[in-house]
This record gives C-alpha cells, structure tokens and sequence, in this order.
C-alpha cells in the first residue's frame, strides 16, 4: 500500500483555521455572492449591491415591540387600580369602573346614575335604600352581596369584587337590620 502524500497547499489548512475576533474581520477572506443552506442555493442580492455603491447601508432600527420591556411587579403595585364590573338588571352590557377615582359613596352613587340613566335613592343606615327604583349591591370577596353603604368607604374598596345595581324590590333581603 501506497502511503498518501499531501503537499501543504492541498491540505486548506486557512479554510479550517480558529480565529479569534469577529466572523468577516480577516481581509485575506474574500465574502462570497451566493450561500449554500442544507442544499439550498441563496443570494446575497442585497450584499452585492450594497458593496457596489461602496459603502454598506445601516439596518433600519426596529420598532419596539408593544408590552417589552416586562414592567417589573413593584410598578405594577403603583400603578394599581381597583377595577370592578358594574351591572345593572334589565341592562344588557356591563360597564367596568375604578373604584380608586371616587372618594365617597354619594360620588359613587351618582357616577352610576349618570352611566346607567337610573335613579339611586340616599342610604341611610336604618331603612337602607327604602323608597328607591334601584339599589346598588355588591360581592364582597368572601362572596355576599351586600347593601353599598354598609360598610366604610375604605373597607368597601379593599373588599368589592363586583357592583349590581338591582330593582329595589327585589333587594328588599338584603336590607340592614
């Protein structure tokens, strides 16, 4: 058997070398026009043309992308907001509020109005909402409904989950005693 001899200059030992620095710094390397990808045959169309005019255009910048960067979880703490869902009996849609815009319940009280076109009569502690068309009710997280009115302002807040705004006789069981 014959032994196999290589002359220096077979071997393409530049082809195959490690380099360190950054892919295309060698100047000796030329870059070619089209690439070979799994047997498929691309162009660097784009590249070429772009050489021809002498100078390399730069990327348009990218957009970015709505919702990145993540908002880390102590600024979604400031920027929390109480919103509940607000129905009403008889009304098809539901509308959905924050609570942290008001400041008392008559403010609340007559937002509701506005919104739903209705009548909310006065609390008070002792008769409820006795003599009015409609009565707001809400769930509170242990899920009671509850009068609004019944509880302070800041403890309502904390524990209102969702608001219905229901015919006042058919809220006649849910009356303060």
């Amino acid at each position: 058997m014959a032994a196999a001899t290589y002359e220096k200059d077979d071997l393409n030992l530049k082809a195959t070398e490690l380099r360190l620095g950054l892919p295309g710094s060698d100047d000796e390397v030329e870059k070619p026009s089209s690439s070979t990808y799994f047997g498929a045959k691309f162009s660097n169309k784009r590249l070429s043309s772009q050489m021809d005019n002498g100078k390399i255009d730069e990327p348009a910048p990218k957009a970015q992308i709505v919702g990145w960067p993540p908002v880390r979880s102590y600024r979604k703490n400031v920027l929390q907001a109480s919103y509940v869902k607000v129905s009403m009996d008889g009304v098809a849609y539901l509308r959905k509020i924050d609570l942290n815009l008001y400041k008392s319940y008559p403010q609340l009280l007559k937002a509701l109005e506005n919104m739903f076109k209705c009548s909310i009569g006065v609390y008070s502690e002792r008769e409820g909402y006795n003599g009015s068309d409609y009565v707001p009710t809400y769930e509170d997280k242990d899920g009671d409904w509850m009068l609004a009115g019944d509880v302070p302002w800041d403890m309502f807040i904390n524990s209102c989950k969702r608001l219905r705004i229901m015919k006042g006789s058919d809220a006649k069981g849910l009356a303060s005693l």
